[in-house]
């Protein structure tokens, strides 16, 4: 799939919206990205999952698929169908980011880490974490959306676009200074939220 056929499906699916957003990561945006949109469409977000793959280098392998919650598990999930490897996610536990479910990392395996939108990477970083901390190896991290900007982790990365938008902290935010209302639809925010923006 070429850059345009994927921004023409965020379009579509009504996942690009703009106005003023707290993102996962906490900074404030005028555009917010909902995959969720994207991922309510399987045959769609199955595409995406087999592109994601073939864009791997030749002969990365892997045992072990693994997301963050809320936005990475539905990508995450047919990214390893395709790939026919165990699947994981890890969600938060006390604001901290933990293993539930009976799931488990084993030393040595390797683990390929996805998410649905990075921003800053902030949940990717955790979950990197604990794969770590269990002997496990990220042999890389692919992501439907690359907000672009800074990165919390440096292990190789494969997004399927790059869609440069910017976002600031909440004290330099224009828009709060104008008092427009603040929507906050990522899960760490909102008990409504259905998934969505990644950090």
């Amino acid at each position: 799939m070429e850059h345009e056929e994927i921004l023409q499906a965020l379009k579509e699916t009504g996942a690009l919206r703009h106005g003023h957003f707290r993102l996962t990561s906490g900074r404030h945006s005028d555009t917010y990205i909902q995959c969720a949109r994207i991922q309510e469409q399987p045959v769609m977000n199955n595409r995406l999952a087999a592109e994601a793959l073939d864009r791997l280098p030749d002969g990365l392998g892997f045992d072990l698929v693994a997301a963050p919650a809320v936005g990475g598990i539905v990508f995450g999930y047919a990214v390893a169908a395709a790939a026919k490897k165990r699947f994981i996610w890890s969600e938060r536990q006390e604001g901290r980011m933990s293993l539930r479910r009976g799931f488990c990392v084993q030393a040595g395996e390797r683990v390929l880490v996805c998410e649905d939108v990075v921003t800053t990477g902030g949940s990717v970083k955790e979950l990197i974490v604990l794969i770590e901390e269990a002997g496990a190896e990220v042999v890389a991290v692919v992501s439907m959306i690359y907000r672009g900007g800074a990165r919390a982790f440096a292990h190789p990365y494969y997004p399927l676009i790059e869609l440069p938008t910017p976002s600031w902290e909440e004290k330099d935010c224009a828009l709060c200074a104008q008092g427009l209302p603040l929507d906050s639809p990522g899960s760490r925010y909102s008990a409504k939220a259905s998934g969505g923006q990644g950090e």
